[in-house]
């Protein structure tokens, strides 16, 4: 199996259409053992989704922006495994007044909110979990993307975090390749997640991935973006890193067409 005895931390679980929980599914399905993690009011529902998994993981707190949640969360992983052999980081947030149509208005304070949850937070995890990728001998983080060489509607300040992001997984790539520790994105097309469908204007983008993507693209359907994370966090990705790599149709190879908005 593709993750024959793994160990990999799965952040940003909180429902069963998310891209997190079906690469919980997964990775479960090819050999991983996993831990999942949920925040606040939400982890309830992370939770109660953990138990719609082949095997209901162990959930545990992180607010990623809390030192001491971060820290807990290395002891309990590390009395649990000892060592670990991957993460995915699947965790943003923007106020509301930084997206929508707001870019202008934005305050400096909602921006480094969106920076610091959804960019920074990459580099956090990373150095969180560092000890415990050295006792693996190394390993894969992947974060979630999205494809930001254009500016996109509504998308605001939430699209340069991302962009943000991405320049993260360069530089994580660059100081953890010497301890064999690879770092990559994947860039996803739009996914009616419950996230997804909080950014005003989502709808437009069904429309225009539906125009665009030249082998087509089902919103409703997150697990061809799972399954390149599980590819990324095997060991069938050895020499990958820094990549953002798209899974997105190819969509974003694709010139927008006459009349396409």
């Amino acid at each position: 199996m593709l993750l024959k005895d793994k160990r990999l931390l799965i952040t940003g679980v909180l429902t069963d259409d998310s891209i997190a929980w079906h690469t919980a599914r997964i990775a479960q399905e090819q050999g991983a053992e996993i831990v999942l993690t949920g925040f606040g009011r939400g982890i309830s529902l992370t939770k109660r989704v953990a138990s719609r998994l082949p095997v209901a993981p162990d959930v545990v707190e992180l607010d990623i922006n809390d030192p001491a949640h971060m820290e807990a969360l290395v002891a309990d992983l590390t009395g649990r495994w000892g060592a670990v052999d991957g993460a995915l980081h699947s965790i943003a947030f923007a106020p509301e007044d930084a997206l929508g149509g707001n870019f202008l208005n934005t305050p400096a304070a909602s921006a480094s909110t969106a920076f610091v949850t959804s960019a920074f937070s990459y580099k956090t995890l990373a150095v969180g979990l560092l000890p415990l990728l050295l006792k693996a001998g190394g390993g894969s983080l992947v974060t979630l993307d999205f494809d930001n060489t254009q500016a996109w509607p509504a998308y605001d300040w939430m699209g340069v975090a991302k962009s943000a992001l991405e320049s993260v997984t360069r530089y994580l790539a660059r100081d953890l390749g010497p301890h064999r520790i690879r770092v990559n994105a994947v860039s996803a097309g739009p996914l009616a997640t419950v996230a997804a469908k909080n950014i005003p204007g989502f709808s437009q983008f069904r429309h225009v991935w539906a125009e665009r993507a030249p082998l087509g693209w089902n919103v409703d359907d997150a697990s061809p973006v799972a399954q390149m994370i599980c590819v990324l966090l095997s060991d069938w990705a050895p020499m990958t890193s820094g990549e953002i790599i798209h899974v997105d149709g190819g969509f974003h190879a694709i010139a927008a067409g006459r009349g396409e908005e």
